[in-house]
């Protein structure tokens, strides 16, 4: 055979290549063009490219940031198109300080490492643990001393590039207290606003008006239908295991019986008892003498048992139970004055006088044990239910960390759930309507964030495959399959016609009192004296808003401050318009700016972030830095939902 093989190789060479080459072309081609797709640049900078896998990765990264600092963060949210643009940002952003640090060579000394250590709180752990400790917490976070200080000094050069511009800005007192004057600085002012509320039962809206409305580009996104998919999922618990265990009956009584003392009604006992007192401290003939008086009432009360409550209401030092002429009602153990009060009580028969009396810390005790009860232990069959639960529970404890391995090979191994539930023999569920923000109970497993990041991935959402198993909870994992996806989509007019009226009205009401004010304020600038129609003078600043929207605020602190009094028109959009008449503009108010250092030294921060970001800009352009393909559309799409 081996003798053909050398014979013919040229022949069987010919043979491998009709073989192997058709099969790349269908099949290998096909497997590089998803490579190339998933690494496709979306940014590029100093002529280096940030490749989509990069960007998604960066994007998991900082999700996971975000669930563990804010919990209850919407899963939408950590998916729009904003958050993802601020992730690729923040990836070019440490590109290009990358670049800055290589071109100047900043190479941070051990010295100003050991500085960072000692400094920041962030590595106080650092310094308390010994090396054993901290081997093992640098190991939980993946890393070791050697990679932890790379990292270090990674952060510090970065924070290098941008230190020498923004550290060294000069705030002097004068250029200070002039910007922080003009900031605070407070204005009395006359304000007169029209509320499109006001003005909707002015205005109608015709069909050609909505139809309009509908069909404007900018209008689109208003009128989307939520996506939402209709799903398959496991959720593999410790219930959800106990289910598929059974316990044969052997096995639950031999539990009952292990575990006896569990299934009895513990017992109670009604005693009464004479205290003859004795204070603490007492002296040994005082307490000889208490013992006397104890021993001397057992006997008397063997001779007259029906006695003991004229004598226990006669001698007894315990007010309380003296009378009820002795009677400590109902109690069990550990409820009892002490543990020898407790132990005489319970070795008595029912309706026994305790031979010698009992001491304890209050002194000597006469104690006759009036009734028992309870004691008995419940029947199996009477527990069979809440040991049967209780047995499985802990066999599905034992079983489930081979069950979740299981659960996830065979998720990743099967297109659907089906094979994996009727493996495991789990509840298939299904749910209907499912968005980004999660569907049913807030605290339920479709609210789960992970499972809703896993759900909504571009390759999860053709049905083709499942999504990877996720666990939301402790002994809690959970997979899901979508059935059907349906997109955001543009909804028919027919469907939102009195919503698009609505939006009509709104506009034409916001309309309508941008009209009015402008007229008054035409027809009042002419005037000198402020109309009736406008309301009190009031004294407005940044910290002391007074009423005042933002919009309209910062509209006021605008105002050219010349020419007083002076009229000013503030269109507030979709809200109307207003109408001002500025008075006086007056110094900043003292009690804002607080203290003058501090305040001085907030300054001179803000300005040197603002050199900071100026300096960061420059290098943008240095570097080259761009953002490419979908990346730039994600940006569209994000400014576009930013400015509605």
């Amino acid at each position: 055979m081996f003798d053909f093989v050398r014979r013919h190789n040229r022949i069987l060479q010919f043979v491998l290549v009709l073989l192997i080459f058709p099969s790349f072309v269908v099949f290998g081609i096909q497997g590089y063009q998803r490579y190339t797709e998933g690494n496709s640049a979306v940014a590029r900078v100093d002529g280096r490219d940030v490749t989509q896998t990069e960007w998604d990765a960066a994007h998991r990264e900082q999700a996971e940031r975000m669930r563990a600092q804010v919990p209850g963060i919407d899963a939408k949210l950590l998916d729009s198109p904003e958050f993802k643009r601020q992730t690729l940002d923040q990836l070019v952003r440490q590109r290009v300080l990358f670049a800055a640090v290589a071109d100047q060579h900043l190479a941070p000394t051990d010295d100003q490492l050991a500085r960072v250590y000692q400094t920041d709180p962030n590595y106080a752990w650092l310094l308390k643990a010994d090396k054993a400790a901290r081997r093992d917490m640098l190991a939980a976070r993946g890393l070791n001393e050697a990679m932890l200080d790379a990292q270090v000094r990674q952060d510090l050069a970065l924070r290098q590039v941008l230190l020498g511009v923004s550290g060294s800005v000069l705030a002097p007192q004068s250029a200070a207290t002039a910007a922080l004057d003009a900031y605070f600085q407070q204005r009395e002012v006359q304000v007169l606003r029209l509320e499109a509320k006001d003005y909707l039962a002015k205005v109608q809206a015709s069909d050609a008006e909505v139809q309009a409305f509908y069909d404007e580009p900018g209008n689109a996104a208003r009128f989307l239908s939520q996506e939402a998919a209709s799903i398959d999922y496991l959720l593999l618990d410790l219930a959800a295991i106990s289910r598929t265990i059974t316990v044969a009956d052997d096995e639950l009584h031999k539990y009952y019986e292990e575990n006896a003392a569990r299934f009895g009604q513990p017992q109670e006992r009604r005693a009464r008892h004479i205290l003859i007192a004795v204070p603490a401290g007492a002296a040994a003939d005082a307490k000889a003498q208490a013992k006397a008086r104890a021993v001397a009432l057992v006997a008397e009360l063997k001779k007259s048992r029906g006695s003991f409550a004229e004598l226990a209401r006669k001698h007894s030092g315990d007010a309380e139970s003296a009378s009820r002429g002795g009677d400590l009602e109902w109690a069990g153990r550990g409820a009892m004055v002490s543990k020898a009060f407790e132990d005489a009580v319970f070795a008595l028969q029912k309706g026994a006088l305790a031979e010698q009396p009992v001491e304890t810390e209050f002194g000597f005790h006469v104690i006759e044990l009036l009734d028992v009860r309870g004691g008995e232990r419940r029947s199996f069959d009477s527990v069979r239910a809440e040991i049967e639960a209780e047995v499985k529970k802990q066999l599905a404890q034992r079983r489930y960390a081979e069950a979740a391995e299981q659960f996830t090979n065979l998720v990743e191994q099967e297109d659907t759930l089906k094979p994996v539930a009727d493996k495991l023999k789990l509840e298939l569920r299904h749910a209907e309507g499912v968005g980004r923000a999660g569907s049913g109970e807030p605290a339920g497993v479709l609210r789960s964030p992970k499972l809703l990041e896993a759900l909504f991935q571009s390759q999860n959402l053709s049905g083709k495959r499942n999504t990877e198993v996720v666990e939301i909870g402790a002994n809690q994992l959970v997979a899901a399959h979508v059935v059907k996806y349906a997109p955001a989509r543009r909804q028919a007019l027919a469907d939102v016609r009195e919503q698009v009226r609505a939006a009509v009205l709104q506009r034409k009401a916001a309309q309508a009192a941008r009209d009015d004010g402008a007229a008054r304020l035409k027809e009042w600038q002419a005037k000198q004296d402020a109309p009736a129609g406008l309301g009190a003078a009031v004294l407005v600043s940044r910290n002391k808003p007074n009423g005042l929207s933002p919009a309209l605020l910062d509209a006021v602190l605008r105002a050219s401050p010349t020419g007083l009094p002076r009229w000013e028109g503030v269109d507030l959009g979709g809200e109307g318009y207003a109408v001002v008449r500025l008075h006086k503009v007056l110094p900043a108010d003292a009690t804002a700016l607080g203290d003058a250092a501090q305040a001085r030294a907030q300054y001179a921060q803000i300005w040197g972030q603002a050199e900071g970001e100026a300096y960061y800009a420059a290098l943008r352009k240095r570097y080259k830095a761009s953002v490419t393909g979908k990346a730039a559309a994600a940006a569209d799409v994000a400014a576009s939902g930013a400015s509605r």
